[in-house]
């Protein structure tokens, strides 16, 4: 297995073909804004100006794109073109529904293998092959992809062999990720409100049993003000707004998430929404 291609060239896409590229794997790029994929010409992948001319002739396609509708409309379009029984790596995170069922169902019309398999990390763990991968999807379709897994992640973790149980661990753990930010936001505005100075907050808990680096690299971004995007405020709506509407199919209480969600969803209305998701921030203290 060494043909992949990569279908959606943003911050995480890009990341992830680089990764594979260093592990010597023969990549081709497409992107829908043909810009965003050019530079990896320059990294050795070969970039091609469709999704259908990108997976012709591969042994897998890693999709990489926004939401599930914009995963079925290129996969509806590159499939037929693809060879019979290509792996198919689906990356993105998109809603349970479709993870678990309208993308395997558009891959078996295709005789494609799919692998429901969402990646945790943002920017620089993509661009490093730092990623975690969790791959929902039968033990022979994970055997036949581990290079390209090994290439783009520190470890994968096989959930299950049943597509959509990867996006729903995804969801999981991207509710914990959502509220911490937000937690982290509230909590910096409020040593702010109180006229103290926020790095006293994030010294009093190095260390303890409430610290994680996260907390301190998410902090710092608040209190410099400076937002540079590794996972955008954008990407925190539609999640946020993925993870809330699971809650509320499962039966859980959706209260927390919901008023995380109002407030990313206000940061982005306030113009922050390119922004990192720190940028939160800015919902708290305008």
């Amino acid at each position: 297995m060494r043909r992949v291609a990569v279908l959606g060239t943003g911050t995480m896409g890009t990341g992830m073909a680089r990764s594979m590229l260093r592990a010597g794997l023969d990549v081709t790029v497409w992107n829908r804004s043909r810009g965003r994929a050019e530079p990896l010409a320059a990294d050795g992948a070969r970039v091609a100006g469709t999704a259908a001319e990108a997976v012709a002739g591969v042994d897998a396609v890693v999709t990489m794109l926004w939401d599930g509708a914009s995963v079925a409309e290129v996969m509806s379009g590159a499939l037929p073109a693809a060879p019979d029984g290509v792996l198919w790596a689906q990356t993105s995170t998109v809603s349970v529904q479709d993870a678990g069922d309208r993308l395997p169902a558009l891959a078996a019309e295709h005789g494609a293998r799919y692998l429901d398999a969402p990646v945790l990390g943002t920017r620089q763990p993509a661009e490093e092959g730092k990623l975690i991968v969790l791959a929902a999807a039968p033990a022979s379709h994970r055997d036949a992809i581990a290079p390209v897994f090994d290439a783009i992640g520190a470890r994968t973790i096989s959930v299950s062999e049943r597509p959509g149980d990867g996006t729903r661990l995804k969801l999981v753990a991207n509710s914990w990720v959502g509220t911490i930010v937000a937690a982290t936001a509230q909590a910096i505005a409020l040593a702010q409100g109180f006229g103290l100075d926020p790095q006293l907050f994030l010294d009093t808990v190095r260390g303890s049993g409430v610290d994680a680096a996260y907390l301190h690299v998410k902090g710092q971004a608040m209190i410099s003000g400076q937002f540079p995007p590794a996972f955008t405020v954008h990407g925190a709506v539609k999640d946020t707004g993925l993870i809330a509407a699971a809650m509320r199919e499962t039966g859980t209480d959706a209260a927390v998430m919901d008023a995380v969600a109002a407030q990313f969803r206000r940061a982005a209305d306030s113009g922050h929404g390119d922004e990192d998701m720190a940028a939160v921030f800015r919902a708290f203290r305008p």
